[in-house]
């Protein structure tokens, strides 16, 4: 069972997370996703938006693998290397991929850098596989 505590009485306001997410369910925790495609090409050089799409897909095509989707993840951490200019970005794509009444635990940390140079933004997520919405 999957249950969202968006914002408990007393909590700070919220945009785009959800304070506490309580599971039952196995646990899947998936290593930090960066921009690089299937071949280990980096994606978007630049452009934090198709970098962040790319993570996306890489995070969607692992869940898929153990069993879970998007609807499974319970929280996820972003790093971005420039918060004032790539989270819009960020907000537009994540909102493709989850569902703004179900969002995850998250946090979100600018980052002086990542592994590559080139990458704007790496996220890693966790999910449950046999929790169902509460």
């Amino acid at each position: 069972m999957i249950t969202h505590y968006e914002r408990p009485e007393g909590s700070a306001p919220v945009n785009g997370y959800s304070h506490a997410v309580a599971f039952t369910g196995t646990v899947v925790v998936v290593s930090g996703q960066v921009p690089l495609d299937a071949d280990g090409t980096l994606v978007g050089e630049g452009d934090a938006e198709v970098q962040t799409r790319q993570v996306f897909e890489n995070l969607t095509t692992v869940l898929a693998a153990s069993g879970a989707r998007w609807a499974d993840v319970v929280r996820i951490s972003v790093f971005l290397t420039d918060i004032a200019a790539d989270l819009p970005a960020f907000r537009r794509v994540r909102d493709e991929y989850v569902d703004p009444a179900r969002m995850p635990a998250s946090s979100l940390v600018q980052v002086a850098g990542l592994v590559h140079p080139a990458f704007r933004v790496e996220i890693e997520a966790m999910a449950v596989v046999g929790g169902a919405e509460g």
